[in-house]
């Protein structure tokens, strides 16, 4: 396997780090009640919010560690 050049491994990290924010947001955005999902009712959406964030935050720390 060809080594990764220095753009690629920063564009890497910046297109993970956009997709923890963009989770982190959704997931806070569910808590909060700003993003709801139409017919499902918003206790359940609370809960949804609180499981994105939760793995969100899992999978960066060990995503982390296994780096």
């Amino acid at each position: 396997m060809a080594k990764k050049g220095v753009i690629s491994k920063l564009v890497a990290i910046a297109i993970w780090l956009t997709g923890i924010l963009v989770a982190l947001a959704v997931g806070f955005g569910m808590i909060d009640g700003v993003l709801s999902i139409r017919w499902i009712p918003s206790a359940v959406t609370v809960v949804a919010g609180w499981i994105v964030v939760i793995a969100t935050i899992l999978g960066a720390i060990l995503a982390i560690f296994d780096k």
